[in-house]
């Protein structure tokens, strides 16, 4: 698994779906924000969407609002439109480049290994920032969910798994998290791969991923199942349509302003407020937990 990123590289701002547009936009505030801020300028990319002209002017409108100095829409409705000479040229200006929301697949069958995807890897490695939100959010890891079944418990034909955009490389990340039940599609899409780690983000959240490092930014969770140490699984022994078990994983529940190590695999706790370390230790002397962060082993 190789998670991390090089100093280099720009910040990734992962976004779980229906963040807010309308009013503080904390989560797009904070896309802007590392992108450069009054001197952004931002390249929306639409591939995930039909509707290419309606969700992009929306964006413009948000990140203009929150002072970027310039936002312009990169439509690609096939990957002929992935060698456009006027795309290459935003991107290689631009300071953020942001994925709308949509299908996944979409991004992937008409972006992969063309010259647009060459050009955004480019630049991210020099230090632009790339944001997603929703399908622009499952395309950030080389395996990415396609689709499959919310508000389920985990089976192997839960989910359906593709190449991603490999934005961050080894982890599954699943989107509108705890408002359409996943963790069992999570779990799954985990037990079908080499990466041990998975990330489920809530709606109106983001990862803000620097440094090998991430942050929780927003109103919901980032929920991380962590299976490097589990002691048991059944997946060489069950059918497709069968349960699925999991013994000896890790959980962990992540409320804005907490972080994460990608490379220790371990939340970072310093520096946090007394009333937070009080619930930290009650937590992991008892396993309960009633506050803003949930650590613990769990057996699924």
């Amino acid at each position: 698994m190789d998670t991390n990123m090089s100093n280099n590289r720009g910040a990734l701002v992962i976004i779980g779906g229906a963040e807010d547009k309308e009013g503080e936009c904390q989560v797009l505030r904070e896309f802007v924000r590392r992108a450069g801020g009054t001197k952004a300028r931002i390249v929306i990319m639409t591939a995930a969407t039909e509707l290419p002209r309606d969700v992009g002017e929306n964006y413009i409108r948000v990140f203009e609002r929150l002072g970027a100095e310039d936002a312009r829409i990169v439509d690609t409705e096939t990957r002929e439109d992935a060698r456009s000479s006027t795309a290459l040229e935003a991107i290689e200006k631009a300071t953020g480049i942001f994925f709308t929301g949509g299908d996944q697949a979409r991004i992937t069958d008409i972006l992969k290994d063309t010259d647009i995807d060459a050009l955004i890897h480019k630049r991210f490695g020099e230090g632009v920032v790339v944001g997603g939100t929703s399908a622009g959010a499952a395309v950030m890891p080389d395996v990415m969910i396609v689709e499959g079944d919310g508000e389920t418990h985990p089976r192997m034909d839960t989910v359906e798994l593709g190449p991603g955009m490999a934005f961050l490389p080894g982890v599954v990340i699943d989107q509108h998290f705890s408002q359409r039940g996943r963790l069992g599609r999570l779990i799954s899409a985990l037990a079908q791969q080499p990466a041990v780690l998975g990330f489920g983000i809530d709606e109106n959240t983001a990862m803000v991923v620097t440094d090998s490092q991430f942050e929780v930014i927003g109103e919901g969770s980032v929920t991380i199942v962590d299976e490097s140490e589990a002691t048991y699984t059944n997946v060489s022994e069950i059918l497709k349509d069968e349960p699925l078990a999991i013994c000896g994983s890790r959980l962990h529940i992540l409320p804005h302003g907490y972080k994460f190590d990608l490379k220790t695999r371990k939340p970072i706790l310093e520096n946090l407020t007394s009333n937070n370390s009080t619930l930290e230790s009650s937590t992991s002397n008892n396993g309960a937990t009633n506050g803003n962060v949930a650590t613990s082993q769990a057996t699924v």
